[in-house]
């Protein structure tokens, strides 16, 4: 198969997905308990005349086939549809909130494979001690959900220290790395555990494979067998963990987003939960879904050119 083949078949794979995940999305929403229109009337009493005027707004009524396509048809153009908490466009809501949330994932995400991959290598490669304590702390760090990492960075970097915010976004790009910083590390702090645990094994295992064994026999330099044969045979492993810690931090942000007060997509699509703002809810899980599809598609791309033994349309990289 030609990878110019193989990349329209995906992306015809992705496309059917995103169809089918779009319809259980929409579907679940209306399955949950609750009335948007009891929302939107406050609790107070209407006549049937009103929540008649309500209902047929925001088409309540309609059969639930009829609201989909409809729903379908305005997300294909672009429109997510009106909020009914806030009374304005969904896309203004999330052109708003979202560079927050993709700048928090980012500053994250830079945490994860930095820290996690140095941490990897560092106890493969020196073991000892050296790799029990990383191992423990790995351990620590995978235990350690991210809102439970929220409330002790908090308590100790915020209240006890005053080093950072305790909460809010910040305004401008520095002052938002500020802010960012706690939640940035509250969010990545499970997965570079589990990066590191990885990374840490695949190297251990690519270290007893023959051609290692060759290359230092023939006296290639240490550092250069560990870049060249140990930690390279390692990358198609780390690089199919892409579309789950991306993932991971997308959904652990409504966690770390209302810990920390950050004005996020995280944050709305919790509050939007509460308040039953169906529109709002549909937009952003679809995107979560869409963010996390994309990924996988560009690791399913890039896998056989980091590894040339990956066969187009296989994850995982053979001994």
């Amino acid at each position: 198969m030609t990878f110019v083949r193989f990349a329209a078949r995906r992306l015809a794979e992705m496309a059917a997905t995103l169809l089918a995940a779009s319809f259980v999305i929409f579907g679940a929403m209306y399955l949950a308990p609750g009335n948007p229109a009891s929302f939107l009337l406050s609790g107070r009493s209407a006549s049937p005349e009103a929540l008649k005027a309500i209902n047929d707004q925001y088409h309540l009524n309609d059969p639930f086939w009829e609201q989909y396509l409809r729903w379908l048809g305005q997300v294909l153009h672009g429109d997510f549809g009106r909020s009914i908490e806030y009374r304005t466009p969904v896309s203004t809501l999330l052109a708003a909130r979202l560079p927050t949330t993709l700048l928090l994932v980012a500053m994250a995400l830079v945490l994860v494979v930095t820290v996690g991959l140095a941490l990897g290598w560092i106890g493969a490669v020196r073991g000892g001690a050296t790799d029990g304590a990383i191992l423990v702390g790995t351990t620590l760090a995978v235990g350690t959900p991210s809102f439970v990492a929220a409330v002790l960075l908090q308590g100790l970097f915020s209240v006890k220290l005053g080093w950072f915010p305790s909460s809010g976004s910040g305004a401008g790009f520095t002052q938002m790395l500020w802010h960012l910083t706690l939640p940035a590390i509250a969010l990545a702090l499970y997965l570079i555990g589990m990066l590191a645990r990885v990374t840490r094994s695949a190297m251990l295992e690519a270290m007893g494979h023959e051609h290692v064994t060759v290359a230092r026999s023939r006296g290639v330099p240490e550092r250069q067998v560990i870049r060249r044969h140990v930690f390279r045979n390692t990358q198609g492993t780390v690089l199919t963990m892409g579309g789950l810690i991306v993932s991971t931090l997308l959904i652990c942000t409504v966690l770390v987003e209302t810990a920390f007060s950050v004005n996020g997509i995280g944050q709305l699509l919790d509050l939007s939960t509460t308040t039953k703002d169906f529109p709002v809810v549909q937009a952003i899980s679809l995107i979560i879904v869409g963010i996390f599809m994309t990924v996988n598609l560009i690791v399913d791309l890039l896998l056989p050119l980091i590894d040339p033994r990956v066969a187009l349309g296989t994850r995982g990289a053979g001994a």
